[in-house]
């Protein structure tokens, strides 16, 4: 999968993805493409604007017209009950219900994080030459993400 491949694959999830909130882990090595999976989704959702990687503020959120989306990029935290500080789910449960939560990285939290509805595991061919996507649903919410993929 190439660059494009993966921004259509991102695409391609958003619009699986219902007016309910979800959460979907991203995995994978440095450079593999998680943000660039994040971009696609976004611009699956009608968002145009630029889309920056957390790296560095740990969380990017974008308010939508029918979504909110909370960009989670976990890789420099040390302990898991950190993420507690981000405010993550702080939010009232009505409204927690219809944020779509992009976890780049949640093995650096795991023990404190919800179950996914679906990881993308993206590993990176080598000599960078490319890239596969083996996407998995937990939940019963993440299978009908899943089927909403394969009937489009």
């Amino acid at each position: 999968m190439n660059e494009k491949a993966q921004l259509a694959l991102g695409a391609r999830l958003a619009k699986a993805c219902d007016d309910k909130g979800c959460v979907i882990f991203l995995q994978g090595d440095l450079g593999a493409g998680k943000t660039t999976t994040v971009r696609g989704f976004l611009s699956g959702l009608g968002y145009q604007g630029k889309v920056k990687s957390p790296t560095y503020t740990l969380v990017e959120s974008y308010a939508l017209k029918n979504h909110a989306v909370c960009h989670v990029d976990l890789y420099r935290i040390e302990q898991p009950k950190e993420i507690f500080g981000l405010g993550l789910f702080d939010t009232p449960d009505h409204v927690k219900e219809k944020i779509i939560y992009l976890i780049e990285w949640p093995e650096k939290a795991a023990t404190e994080l919800p179950v996914p509805d679906i990881t993308c595991n993206i590993t990176l061919f080598e000599h960078k030459k490319g890239r596969a996507c083996q996407i998995m649903a937990h939940t019963v919410h993440g299978e009908k993400i899943m089927q909403a993929m394969i009937d489009a």
